[in-house]
């Protein structure tokens, strides 16, 4: 399992873009992660970043412009992104690493994710989630609360992985795949695993149970095609 393993000086800084919705609910995450590496909690060292602030500080959390954040004096520059749309998440990623800041999981502390689990850079996996083992995740990774990926699953990047979503065995998520709320894919096999194709979005409660197209909408149980809005 590939976790935040670096040395972080007392002069670094951690911002959480996305003030919004899912930003309040990860900010614990967020404090508790980096807490265990920082031993304290400083506001000055912490922050949300938003494009506009509308506000000077949520929860008090402060809250600056994403170029105040990298105008900051520090020595190291930490971040992460709370932003549901995966194609905003890309954009504002590159363009932060491009900055020279460097992407920063975010595990809250029931997560259960087994050591052979390789995982991209810049997760957030929330309360009871889980993933089991020799499953490789990629970058950007979102898995919301008791949601879990099986075992020998691949998941690709910037996919976002709803409450209580069961991802089962083989199965392989391309990049940017949206699975709402309490969905089910199926247990592929080794040799022929289920594969959801890139773009796809999968409704709350879908079950299913073969190939997704990429790009492809699915609805209902059992899992149909329908036309994207």
């Amino acid at each position: 399992m590939v976790s935040n393993l670096f040395s972080v000086s007392h002069k670094s800084v951690l911002g959480i873009v996305g003030p919004g919705g899912f930003g309040r609910e990860v900010l614990p995450i967020a404090l508790n992660s980096w807490a265990k590496i920082q031993n304290s909690i400083s506001a000055g060292r912490f922050f949300f970043v938003e494009t506009f602030p509308s506000s000077l500080e949520i929860e008090g959390i402060p809250v600056i412009s994403e170029e105040d954040f990298l105008s900051l004096q520090c020595d190291q520059r930490f971040f992460n992104i709370a932003i549901s749309d995966s194609q905003v998440r890309k954009t504002v990623a590159t363009r932060l690493i491009e900055a020279g800041a460097v992407p920063f999981s975010l595990t809250a502390s029931n997560a259960n994710i087994a050591y052979s689990v390789e995982l991209g850079q810049g997760a957030i996996l929330s309360p009871y989630s889980s993933i089991t083992a020799n499953s490789r995740v990629g970058s950007f990774f979102h898995q919301n609360m008791y949601s879990y990926v099986a075992h020998d699953c691949v998941i690709g990047d910037y996919v976002t992985v709803g409450p209580r979503v069961s991802i089962n065995g083989n199965v392989h998520v391309n990049d940017h795949v949206y699975i709402g709320t309490g969905a089910i894919i199926r247990q592929g096999d080794e040799s022929e695993p289920i594969v959801v194709g890139e773009g796809a979005f999968i409704g709350m409660g879908a079950i299913v149970s073969r190939n997704v197209e990429a790009g492809a909408t699915l609805v209902g149980y059992p899992a149909r095609e329908v036309p994207r809005l």
